[in-house]
């Protein structure tokens, strides 16, 4: 019998369970963002016409779109046993998340001073979407950066977790044309969890604190932030924000 909290699973599969994670994460950011980014300059021009791309934007895309690629990338490493290149990679790795944190949240109150928002909320409540997001980005990243050394099955979680927090934008893209409303968006969002809890019992014989609660708080924040944002309350604190920032 194993010994608890022991991985079952052999070092190659966790290998090709968390590639394979990468490279579904990796599709779902460039299908989602294919018709409304990346290959927009080539598609028609929709009707009511998308809001333009600024500077910002585009710096936010490329550095989302570099985080999911050093996500695989670094899965690949790790599968080659490149672990001295995974490590100095992480620097890098941990660069770009701080630039995500700050941009993220400034393409955020960006959205709101152009009007701009999705399913047709206003600007200033749909602002906590992703607020949170990139919150909870940052709790997972700081949280799975600590753990690097000292445990190494906390810190693929947790980089998973972060990741995960990012997509339903991406998924979005494709629920505004099929007339898919908010929940269904941040619920798709939260099925990426799913293969992580049947691996973790796979591989542990249990869930990993990590997946049970860092999962937890990622589908509970999506009603949360719904029902908040629909709250006089948080359309006073939404308003101040963006003063303060401007």
């Amino acid at each position: 019998m194993p010994v608890p909290g022991s991985i079952r699973m052999t070092a190659g599969a966790e290998r090709r369970f968390y590639g394979g994670m990468a490279v579904a994460i990796l599709a779902v950011a460039i299908l989602g963002f294919a018709r409304t980014y990346f290959l927009r300059p080539i598609l028609p021009v929709p009707t009511p016409a998308p809001p333009a791309l600024t500077h910002l934007v585009h710096l936010h895309a490329f550095l989302f779109t570099a985080w999911v690629v050093l996500l695989f990338i670094q899965t690949r490493l790790v599968a080659a046993r490149r672990i001295d290149l995974h490590r100095r990679l992480g620097v890098i790795v941990a660069g770009v998340a701080v630039v995500m944190v700050v941009v993220g949240a400034l393409v955020a109150l960006h959205a709101v001073l152009r009007g701009v928002a999705p399913f047709g909320m206003d600007p200033y409540r749909f602002m906590i979407v992703p607020l949170v997001a990139i919150t909870l980005f940052a709790v997972f990243v700081i949280a799975g950066m600590r753990a690097r050394r000292r445990d190494s099955q906390a810190h693929k979680r947790y980089m998973l977790l972060g990741t995960i927090a990012l997509l339903p934008p991406a998924v979005a893209r494709w629920a505004l044309l099929l007339g898919l409303g908010p929940p269904i968006v941040l619920a798709v969002g939260t099925l990426f969890l799913v293969p992580l809890f049947v691996w973790d019992w796979k591989a542990l014989g249990r869930i990993h604190p990590v997946t049970l609660w860092g999962g937890l708080a990622l589908a509970v924040s999506g009603p949360l932030r719904l029902l908040v944002a629909r709250t006089d309350e948080w359309s006073t604190v939404s308003h101040w924000l963006v003063r303060l920032m401007t």
